[in-house]
């Protein structure tokens, strides 16, 4: 998991040239992207669409899955599955990278996350993550966090799926730090599986470190310069699902969702 810093190479002149080429056509994509398509998922994400379905999942879901996926592919990112999300109630659990893991795990399987709630305010994606079901946390805040294991147990209780990153935060892009126990607390309460995955950017997980913020870089700084990156891939591993007993206890759960990941992203 290693890989040069994100400015590396990034001033010489074919470099400039080639990333102001990628901005010229990228731009517009985007543009479209949000401008045309975004106004149509909205259309078909309203409380009067949200009973229809499609295939095995709701209208709602499909759209936003669609619409992420398509994201993706504006900035240049190929997507390529490796296993098979669990259905219904289940907790997946993944590394962090940058803001781009939730759009990269919602282009393949709808899920409500567990974020920062400073993502509601940011552009495009913040909408997407509202839409999405997500649960948003005030990081520090005991009492935000207990309201979100309630959340979070009556979700997967009612059947649904839930998503959580539990480092609690990007690291740049090098190792995957600690996971936090307790937020397992939902998924060995409600009795459900938890499936851990593994996000990859680049051949092997070689771009982790340009994919991820680089050092006091905003989430706009962030956006901007993804969308002049090269194309590259990025690779979900759907890992080996957790079943409910067994672990013995959520710190156990923890450890073992986390050494899987871990296997995953140093492996071929």
């Amino acid at each position: 998991m290693t890989a040069p810093p994100p400015t590396a190479g990034a001033n010489a002149p074919g470099a400039r040239l080639a990333r102001a080429l990628r901005y010229l056509y990228r731009v517009p994509l985007l543009l479209w992207h949000i401008l045309v398509h975004l106004p149509l998922a909205m259309l078909m994400t309203t409380p009067l669409t949200e009973r229809l379905r499609w295939g095995d999942e709701s209208l709602e879901h499909r759209v936003i899955r669609a619409w992420s996926a398509g994201l993706m592919r504006v900035f240049g990112f190929r997507l390529r599955r490796v296993g098979t999300p669990l259905p219904g109630a289940a907790m997946f659990v993944a590394n962090h990278v940058s803001w781009i893991d939730i759009e990269t795990l919602h282009s393949q399987r709808m899920m409500g996350f567990v974020a920062k709630r400073e993502i509601q305010s940011w552009p495009v994606v913040g909408w997407l993550a509202q839409r999405g079901e997500t649960i948003f946390h005030a990081r520090g805040s005991t009492e935000s966090l207990g309201g979100v294991l309630h959340e979070m147990l009556s979700r997967l209780r009612d059947g649904r799926s839930v998503g959580v990153f539990p480092e609690g935060g990007t690291r740049g892009g090098g190792e995957i730090g600690p996971f936090h126990a307790r937020i397992f607390l939902a998924a060995v309460e409600a009795g459900v599986p938890v499936q851990p995955v593994a996000l990859r950017y680049g051949a092997g997980g070689s771009a982790q470190h340009v994919v991820a913020f680089a050092p006091r870089e905003s989430f706009f700084g962030n956006f901007v310069r993804l969308l002049g990156e090269p194309a590259r891939v990025a690779e979900v591993h759907f890992l080996a699902p957790i079943a409910p007993g067994e672990t013995d206890g959520r710190r156990r759960l923890a450890e073992l969702a986390r050494s899987r990941i871990i296997a995953a992203m140093t492996g071929p």
